[in-house]
């Protein structure tokens, strides 16, 4: 599913240049659960908006599904972005005027997907991330838990063959933490393939393989045990 060769990625010119990341290379196969763990400024965040086609590599090659990812244009990497990858992310990014399903379905507006259709397709996600009952509520009246529910089923909506999920639980309590964690198992283990960032080595165990970055490298790729 993923391949990354020698990849870097520098910022700034000069003596303002800043390497965030430095000779990075992984493979990541299809219905794996992975962790990129670190501190703060160790690279994996970066990492993943490289991954996710969020941005592009100083040096290196990227290989998404067997294609070069430097050989796509920008239309080319958003179709990508929207119809192959799910993000989910640690602030929600929901719309606050919308409903829950009709934030659901608003990356089926950017695939030409007719609005009822999509709306169908939306309950059905939501239906799946527990949410039934919670169709037409705005993010205001949810919790932080139900709000990031309907995150990841904003990033299920269109069967995508990769989910990046950024400190998913970053802002949860302890007990939402688990119920989110336990979702993505649950979508793991019908064959969905996950990449997860955290600095959380009890959030990375629930991987079944972690990658741990410091200075822009990867010092250790191991699998978890149970």
């Amino acid at each position: 599913m993923i391949r990354v060769s020698d990849i870097c990625r520098t910022y700034g010119e000069g003596q303002a240049m800043v390497t965030a990341l430095a000779g990075v290379s992984l493979e990541i196969g299809t219905g794996e659960f992975v962790a990129i763990m670190g501190a703060s400024g160790s690279g994996k965040s970066t990492l993943m908006n490289i991954l996710g086609c969020l941005d592009q590599p100083t040096r290196g090659q990227y290989w998404l599904d067997g294609h070069e990812v430097r050989d796509f244009d920008d239309d080319t990497l958003s179709d990508i972005r929207n119809r192959h990858i799910g993000f989910i992310f640690q602030t929600f990014h929901l719309l606050p005027r919308l409903s829950a399903v009709e934030n659901v379905a608003l990356p089926l507006r950017y695939a030409d997907v007719d609005k009822e259709e999509g709306r169908a397709r939306g309950r059905e996600m939501l239906c799946k991330v527990g949410l039934a009952h919670r169709l037409d509520h705005k993010p205001f009246e949810m919790s932080g838990g139900q709000r990031q529910r309907v995150a990841i089923a904003r990033a299920l909506v269109n069967n995508p063959k990769v989910i990046f999920a950024d400190e998913p639980t970053g802002n949860l309590d302890s007990k939402t933490s688990l119920e989110i964690l336990d979702l993505l198992s649950s979508l793991h283990a019908e064959g969905q393939t996950i990449v997860m960032v955290t600095h959380e080595a009890e959030i990375a165990a629930r991987a079944e393989r972690v990658i741990r970055m410091s200075d822009g490298v990867v010092v250790e790729d191991s699998l978890c045990t149970a």
